[in-house]
């Protein structure tokens, strides 16, 4: 036996090893949270089940569940990407995990791809949960899935940007109050429940802006109507995607 056989070899394991190892940790984290099972899980399945059953809202012609599925979806993007990410890290910003992942042999720029596959992961198992209620419920889908994916990719992007910045610029309370709120507001008037044409015609232009309008638009033009990739949302949630990310590099204060 030749000397130095088990001589230690310190030093970082290669990167995507450090990548995996940290969106596990992430995606267990985000999982064990009771507060974001609630905003992830719960509340979009609970709305989805109770509008589909109870005629509360006016959605038009057809069954209500063919309107609030692509919507709920929206909603579920926007929960996990805003909502639970901005506070999630916004939390770990204030007691320093941030600072010490850091420090880290992880490249700062992986912790963030760790976090956004975490968000990937956690999404697939909401999506799949809620497709099969929505079918449950009487749900018929249409559509193409590629221009499906494309713009749930594109939502995930701009939420992911706008979660990271508030978490990256504000304190831990403001972001878990501000979030929180943000997302109350934009379930009524980002058309995920309560259709863009019930509101006046001056709101409809500006909450038509909104990613999670877009997004909700766009994944309802595709399941409900059947069309094409509809290219005016998919540019509003890339132009969301570019800045809120570009900010977040930008402004992200880890201490």
């Amino acid at each position: 036996m030749s000397a130095g056989t088990y001589t230690p070899r310190p030093g970082a394991a290669p990167l995507p090893r450090m990548i995996a190892a940290q969106t596990a940790l992430e995606t267990r984290m985000l999982l064990r949270n009771g507060e974001q099972l609630l905003l992830t899980v719960i509340i979009p399945t609970l709305l989805l089940v109770l509008f589909s059953a109870v005629d509360i809202v006016d959605t038009g012609a057809g069954e209500s569940v063919d309107f609030l599925a692509p919507g709920i979806l929206a909603l579920a993007v926007m929960s996990t990407a805003f909502t639970g990410q901005a506070i999630a890290t916004g939390f770990e910003r204030r007691y320093g995990v941030l600072k010490r992942l850091g420090a880290s042999p992880l490249p700062r720029w992986a912790l963030m791809t760790a976090k956004t596959l975490s968000v990937l992961v956690t999404e697939v198992l909401q999506i799949v949960l809620l497709t099969v209620i929505a079918l449950a419920l009487g749900w018929s889908p249409e559509g193409n899935p590629l221009s499906v994916l494309l713009l749930l990719v594109l939502g995930t992007a701009a939420f992911s940007g706008l979660g990271l910045l508030m978490a990256g610029t504000l304190k831990a309370e403001a972001t878990l109050a501000a979030a929180n709120l943000v997302f109350l507001l934009l379930l009524v008037g980002g058309g995920v429940i309560v259709p863009l044409d019930k509101f006046p015609d001056a709101v409809q232009s500006v909450l038509g802006l909104l990613p999670v309008s877009a997004l909700s638009e766009g994944l309802r033009d595709v399941l409900q109507q059947g069309a094409s990739m509809p290219w005016a949302q998919a540019g509003i949630l890339a132009v969301w995607a570019v800045l809120g990310l570009g900010a977040a590099a930008r402004f992200f204060r880890w201490e």
